[in-house]
């Protein structure tokens, strides 16, 4: 195991306080004058010993060997803020709070890590414009060292941390205190805990898609395929669950409105940006915001060339996630082979391809292969180029677009699926495309071991959910298979290619008929808006088990005339159930209709 680097340090986090309204008004004006703050800030710190280790323009992170000097260093700069703002005569006058606490931090290089971190941002985010908000242990080892006036601030709940924060404001004199001596402490969240009672709930994210900010509206493909990026990562990370992209997607494409769009996904967060390329420079503007206060948590702007786009990914991941969650619960962040490429021309090709496989179409479907193509041609170590291959091939053989031979394209498929996995083992497309073939060959073990390896790869994402989670009904375990398959409806109403949530419900009626709970089957059934097979002979069946199976209903008459026409055991078999006792007891349901 590689040694951890430790060491005790004064966090200080400051921040510009509604820097983004600013900069909506007036843009230049307000960057001008941040440069202007910056250059009061940065010297200031450097002069009582501390180092910037993390600026995003508009907020700084510095650490300091000694708390006293971090405190000097606020207040001196806090001072000249204000000094400086009575003097402004063109655009805002910024005003900047700081947070500064005291702990045990990991050192990374130039990097720093920890709940220190985490616990000076947030003190921050809870401190009054133009103020300086300490935590006890701060307050402890100042009070006696500095001519400054100390103050209780009361307690704030800290996510994550404590209910009962205690919180200290510093200022020059008495008539400077932030504190009420005839009120009690106040307490002020900074966000809903993410609790509910008995267990704790996951938060519950959507990244919306990113507006293109440029010129070249030909590079939506870019924003759209790093915002399909992004969500992938996240669905990878347990301690999250996150929209589908087909949801987001579908929230711009219908001009849904953000409220109602959080409330129907029940999201706690919501992660919007924009994205604005030239040649090979990318700019990437990013907020984090609570859905309940409607409070932005953290914003940034990251200016990058292109070839460093898949380390962007991985920072911004990573920021958000502590942000959340605290350095301490992302463990399952460190994965292997996450990049798909370090070629960009190969990167531009999966990205053009995946957007061309998005669209459902016979077109689509052939340009999708002829840039998955191109993007293998250009780095043959491209894995996720591979598999979205095999899958496009797949869509191609059950939508009808590919003419020849099926034999032909399905061993066309398999020769990709075997490519990834060669090149990536841990490809969670492939294990989750392997799933759903061995099932439809009823190698049903074959097909739970591969649905298991996509699903621990990737616990969040929809297909995963719905092909895992069938399989596990039908291998008695439909307790598990339910609550995969309620949850890829929760995330994903209505899958990718689908008009409606009809192929949900579907796989719904088929793990409440194995779990025997005939009531919600039928009640899931009821739900399915096009009649299909599968769902028809599990309701009927339901409603026969229940007693309340009746010849006349209109229901049951409207299958029959679809689908009684020859063999009900080949219909039954494409079901692909692997106990003969249900095949048999299905089949005789039917013939006795």
């Amino acid at each position: 195991m590689a040694k951890v680097n430790r060491k005790l340090a004064t966090i200080l986090a400051t921040d510009c306080v509604d820097f983004s309204k600013f900069m909506e008004i007036q843009e230049e004006l307000t960057l001008t004058n941040l440069s202007a703050c910056r250059e009061i800030i940065d010297p200031i710190i450097e002069e009582h010993g501390g180092r910037i280790f993390h600026t995003a323009g508009d907020s700084v992170i510095a650490d300091f060997g000694s708390p006293v000097e971090c405190v000097h260093a606020a207040m001196k700069f806090q001072e000249a803020l204000t000094s400086r703002n009575e003097t402004v005569d063109e655009g805002p006058k910024l005003e900047w709070r700081v947070g500064i606490h005291v702990d045990d931090v990991i050192t990374e290089g130039e990097n720093i890590y920890g709940s220190g971190v985490n616990i000076a941002a947030r003190l921050e985010a809870q401190c009054e414009p133009g103020r300086i908000l300490l935590s006890r242990i701060v307050q402890e080892q100042v009070q006696k060292r500095v001519d400054f006036i100390v103050s209780p601030a009361g307690t704030r709940a800290l996510k994550n941390i404590s209910d009962e924060f205690e919180v200290f404001y510093i200022a020059k004199s008495m008539d400077d205190r932030c504190v009420d001596d005839k009120a009690p402490p106040t307490r002020a969240k900074e966000t809903p805990r993410v609790n509910t009672k008995g267990a704790r709930k996951k938060p519950r994210l959507a990244i919306l898609p990113f507006t293109n900010d440029g010129r070249d509206q030909d590079s939506d493909y870019l924003a759209d395929g790093i915002v399909e990026d992004l969500i992938t990562e996240f669905s990878m990370i347990r301690e999250f669950e996150i929209v589908s992209s087909k949801t987001s997607f579908d929230f711009r494409d219908r001009g849904e409105d953000t409220a109602e769009f959080a409330a129907t996904h029940k999201l706690d967060f919501i992660i919007s940006g924009g994205i604005r390329s030239s040649g090979k420079r990318v700019r990437i503007s990013l907020e984090l915001s609570e859905v309940e206060s409607g409070k932005a948590l953290w914003r940034d702007r990251y200016d990058r060339v292109i070839e460093d786009v898949f380390d962007l990914q991985d920072e911004i991941v990573r920021t958000i996630t502590i942000s959340l969650l605290g350095e301490i619960e992302i463990s399952s962040l460190q994965r292997a082979k996450r990049k798909a490429t370090e070629n960009i021309s190969s990167y531009e090709s999966l990205l053009r391809g995946k957007e061309m496989h998005h669209r459902f179409t016979k077109q689509a479907n052939s340009q999708a292969l002829e840039f998955f193509d191109q993007a293998i041609e250009a780095d043959p170590s491209n894995a996720q180029a591979h598999a979205w291959k095999a899958c496009t091939i797949g869509q191609g053989i059950v939508r009808g677009f590919l003419e020849g031979d099926p034999d032909k394209f399905i061993g066309e498929a398999m020769d990709s699926i075997a490519s990834a996995l060669e090149l990536n083992e841990n490809d969670f497309e492939c294990h989750r495309m392997l799933s759903a073939v061995y099932l439809s060959q009823h190698e049903y073990q074959l097909a739970e071991e591969h649905g298991r390896r996509a699903y621990d790869i990737n616990p969040n994402d929809p297909r995963v959910l719905a092909g895992y989670g069938e399989v596990l009904a039908r291998l008695g375990k439909p307790e598990k298979g339910v609550e995969l398959l309620e949850k890829a409806l929760s995330l994903d109403p209505i899958p990718q290619g689908q008009m409606n949530s009809d192929n949900r419900y579907t796989d719904l009626t088929l793990a409440y008929f194995y779990l025997k709970d005939y009531e919600r089957c039928i009640e899931i059934g009821k739900k399915v808006e096009h009649i299909n097979f599968k769902s028809w002979l599990f309701v009927n069946y339901s409603k026969s088990e229940l007693g309340s199976f009746d010849e006349k209903d209109a229901y049951l008459k409207q299958g029959l005339e679809e689908f009684n026409e020859g063999d009900w055991d080949l219909k039954v078999d494409r079901l692909h159930l692997p106990n003969e006792k249900t095949q048999s007891d299905l089949l005789e349901f039917l013939n006795d209709l």
